[in-house]
């Protein structure tokens, strides 16, 4: 009697175990699976877009260059003789006829004297022979006077006539080789070093300046393009892909990486190529009030070539490229299904490229989310914003995790249930 009580409760228990048991086998196997599934499912992806817009998009290209000046002179003397003193401070701003050195002009000024008294000596002897002819008019009248007399002193008087013409003239290039005395500055601009000092002998013409001005406001930047990006700009423009109508705008940024702060303009464009290195020259002209370009300096110019209109401005970060170089940008349509598109690009403007083939107005470009996507995957279109797109890449794979841990309590509830 007393061992089957102790066993009882022992029996009663192995009892209600294999009951629970059979109960538990006794489930459906589908309904398992579908639990097992939904489990595992995962929710569509979050991705930001943009909305594609047309718009005109200034085209432009960066090319390397060098100032120089807007003007040159090389100041030489125009006549002989020995440097008395230099009139103006080296490395100073001149203006246009400002002296700049004195030269001896003894030699000068007693030419001038010269010349002087031979036009005076002249215009003497037109004077009596035009007294003379008077009196033979009068002579010739009642024949007193030949007609062949009277007419030798009209030559005569022609003759002197061209003398005192001649002196006149000598007088003028003495004042004028007198004026060169002074040697004056031929244009406005900053002067360089002097090459000569007083006491030194100099020669009309001669082969060295006596020193070199150069006019720094406005400045011109010599830029090199490649005649293949001038035969496409060229072709863009027949075609009319972009429009030129205003004035080419060029930009300058500086060896230390700054903008300079005033815009130019594209001067001209040389005719020719250059065969050594298939580029051509273009001049683009600068203000420099404040004369912080100086010529030979080393710079960047953005020129604007034209104006595209009706193209995209999308993020780098939203085209891929394929091993060939096709551009691909992945779209969201109405359905919320991404669709890979090849597109077009010209250039690029800041951080975004600019798309001229491809996209139509209103089509929703992914920008993040990009390389956890595919082509026919479903997903949930959001606005992109490039500020919070950091935040929402470290919140992404703690969301992406709780599935997982999910999976992991109902493998080890199944394990117990075992």
């Amino acid at each position: 009697m007393m061992s089957a009580k102790l066993w009882a409760p022992a029996l009663t228990a192995c009892a209600l175990a294999t009951s629970i048991a059979l109960v538990g086998c006794s489930k459906d196997p589908k309904s398992a699976q579908q639990a097992g599934g939904a489990a595992q499912k995962m929710p569509p992806t979050e991705v930001g877009v943009i909305v594609a817009q047309p718009q005109s998009v200034e085209q432009s290209v960066e090319l390397s260059g060098r100032t120089s000046a807007y003007q040159i002179s090389d100041v030489r003397p125009q006549t002989n003789g020995v440097i008395l003193k230099r009139l103006f401070t080296e490395g100073s701003f001149v203006r246009e006829g400002q002296p700049l050195y004195e030269i001896d002009s003894s030699i000068n000024r007693a030419n001038l004297d010269s010349a002087k008294a031979a036009l005076v000596r002249q215009q003497a002897n037109l004077n009596a022979l035009q007294v003379k002819a008077n009196r033979y008019r009068q002579l010739v009248g009642i024949n007193a006077v030949s007609k062949q007399e009277f007419d030798d002193l009209l030559a005569q008087i022609k003759l002197a006539e061209a003398d005192i013409a001649a002196s006149n003239a000598a007088v003028k290039n003495a004042q004028i080789d007198l004026g060169y005395s002074t040697v004056r500055s031929p244009i406005s601009g900053q002067s360089g070093r002097s090459s000569v000092t007083a006491g030194a002998l100099v020669t009309a013409n001669q082969a060295n300046a006596l020193v070199t001005i150069q006019q720094l406001d406005p400045i011109y930047v010599d830029i090199s393009q490649s005649s293949a990006e001038l035969l496409r700009l060229r072709q863009q423009l027949s075609q009319g892909s972009i429009d030129r109508s205003n004035n080419t705008k060029v930009r300058l940024k500086l060896e230390d990486g700054s903008y300079y702060g005033v815009e130019g303009n594209l001067a001209f464009s040389d005719a020719s190529v250059d065969p050594s290195t298939g580029s051509v020259t273009l001049r683009a002209v600068f203000s420099n009030p404040n004369h912080l370009l100086l010529p030979g300096m080393f710079a960047n110019a953005q020129i604007v070539q034209g104006v595209i209109p009706n193209a995209y401005l999308v993020p780098q970060a939203a085209i891929t490229r394929t091993p060939t170089g096709q551009a691909i940008a992945m779209l969201v349509d109405a359905k919320g299904v991404v669709e890979s598109r090849p597109v077009t690009t010209v250039g690029v403007q800041g951080k975004d490229w600019i798309v001229t083939q491809g996209l139509n107005t209103g089509d929703k470009v992914i920008v993040d989310g990009i390389a956890k996507v595919k082509p026919e995957q479903a997903v949930v279109a959001k606005p992109y914003q490039p500020q919070a797109a950091a935040p929402q890449a470290s919140a992404k794979p703690g969301t992406a995790a709780q599935p997982v841990q999910q999976n992991k309590s109902s493998e080890q509830k199944a394990t117990s249930n075992a």
